[in-house]
């Protein structure tokens, strides 16, 4: 086979993000960076199956990574846990401080190294901080993951935990891979997935990612009816009015069936399992119950390197398929307005978040270790998951939120009831899918918290903290009811 020229642009390293683009010098950090990574034929997930392990180099984060797994390493939390349990914990711990720091250049020339090494990394720093004894009210992560994790999220402009695009997205393999000679068609392969890594090995933690990952593939439907109007949106005469009007029709029955393939976890992920033995171990920070500080140590190593400051956990909130959904429909403007703390939603849509910097984290230091305290009383819950998301699909966010035609104004201005009727339909398929939204987080969450509780969680105290630190159900409940106000209903003659 014959080699590509060394001035090919597939041939060309994957861009440093902290130096400057030459001009007419293509992103080729990803087949489709020029398309921000979202494939046509898997949406937001990659085309192939993400490596399920880094090369020989990294072997030690891997073979870490395994070790916690196959000594079944238990929550530090857990009722009954034992002091065998413990020492296991404490025998691994301390091999993870004793691990070298390893360089990170030659991961920086590889974006899937990169997205495998921030996995890796991520859950190992999970599974160091949520098998630390309770009494240890600051958690030091270990400089030999602090620095690789920290030097890799800045290439990779993601903060330093684990995310959706960690669970979901870059976690999967095919369990028999589709036929190289036969059309990829993504609604056949819907249950023909698995995961790579685990914290708990079960079936029902791998059921609840592949029941996101599902939704994924089901909305690359979604994403190709998007293009079509858009592009009819340019014509925008009646003609155009009709097309756009069927393919709405469309478009809401695809987001009908995610909300279908949403409630199906019921079948292979049990609630109380869930909550007690598998939700825990994916806390971020500003979620802890006990309200622990994460001290990153060994940044007086990298002085690039700066302190944490979003540490808030995966969440379907960084799903870059709904946010993708809320803003084409023009829902984001009620959607993304609640839970900005200590502040009332605003009448108007919120501003569109501004591009990050290289780093996802906001203040430098000096010091040997450094400890993050998140706080983000000024933005909106659902704009501030854009940030964990990962780049090339915030930067899709950011071009489909500056549309020129946007879709609402269309259907706003447009003097067809049909074309008005088909609008309300995706709208209400989008607010029935939070619907169910609302019921998981009721069984996978409230009731497990109250059995487990008692009245502590029904007079207020006590109650279950969602991603970011938010009353998990209060936050899904309000996003339903805001998705709800976006509906037009008929016009006013």
């Amino acid at each position: 086979m014959q080699s590509l020229h060394i001035n090919h642009f597939l041939s060309l390293q994957r861009p440093d993000v902290f130096a400057p683009a030459a001009a007419g010098i293509p992103d080729v950090s990803t087949l489709a960076a020029h398309d921000f990574d979202v494939d046509t034929r898997t949406g937001f997930m990659p085309p192939q199956p993400p490596i399920a392990r880094l090369p020989a180099a990294w072997e030690l984060w891997e073979a870490t990574l395994d070790d916690a797994i196959n000594s079944k390493l238990e929550l530090v939390d857990k009722p009954g846990i034992s002091q065998d349990d413990e020492e296991r914990s404490a025998h691994w711990r301390s091999s993870v401080r004793k691990l070298p720091i390893l360089c990170t250049e030659e991961v920086k020339a590889s974006e899937i190294l990169l997205r495998r090494g921030h996995c890796v990394l991520a859950w190992i720093m999970h599974f160091y901080v949520h098998t630390t004894p309770v009494s240890e009210m600051s958690i030091h992560i270990p400089a030999p993951v602090t620095v690789p994790l920290l030097q890799i999220c800045a290439q990779l402009q993601l903060p330093p935990v684990l995310t959706y695009s960690d669970d979901v997205l870059y976690n999967w393999a095919f369990k028999t891979p589709p036929a190289a000679n036969t059309h990829f068609e993504p609604k056949n392969e819907l249950y023909n997935l698995r995961c790579n890594t685990l914290f708990t090995g079960s079936t029902d933690e791998e059921e609840f990612y592949l029941s996101s990952a599902r939704i994924e593939l089901r909305g690359v439907e979604a994403l190709s009816l998007m293009r079509a109007i858009m592009d009819e949106a340019f014509v925008n005469d009646a003609i155009a009015h009709r097309r756009i009007t069927s393919y709405l029709t469309e478009l809401a029955g695809v987001v009908r069936h995610c909300r279908q393939l949403l409630g199906a976890v019921r079948e292979g992920c049990d609630p109380s399992t869930f909550y007690h033995e598998i939700r825990p171990w994916f806390r971020g920070c500003d979620s802890d119950t006990r309200g622990r500080r994460w001290v990153f140590d060994g940044l007086e190593l990298d002085p690039s390197l700066e302190v944490p400051t979003e540490l808030s956990g995966p969440s379907a909130g960084q799903s870059s398929m709904i946010h993708a959904l809320d803003i084409f429909l023009g829902v984001d403007r009620y959607s993304h307005s609640n839970f900005k703390a200590a502040t009332a939603a605003p009448a108007t849509p919120p501003a569109f978040p501004p591009p990050l910097q290289a780093s996802s984290s906001s203040s430098s230091s000096s010091s040997s270790s450094s400890s993050s305290s998140p706080s983000h009383a000024a933005t909106p819950f659902l704009t501030r998951m854009q940030k964990y998301m990962p780049r090339h699909h915030r930067a899709f966010l950011r071009h489909l939120h500056t549309s020129p035609r946007p879709l609402r104004q269309l259907v706003e201005a447009a003097n067809d009831d049909r074309l008005r009727a088909a609008y309300d339909e995706a709208v209400t398929a989008l607010k029935e899918f939070r619907d169910e939204h609302v019921r998981i987080v009721a069984l996978y969450i409230i009731v497990p918290a109250r059995q487990g509780q008692g009245a502590a969680v029904s007079t207020g105290a006590g109650v279950p903290k969602g991603t970011g630190g938010t009353d998990a159900y209060q936050f899904v409940k309000g996003v339903r009811d805001q998705t709800a106000g976006a509906i037009m209903g008929p016009r006013r003659v």
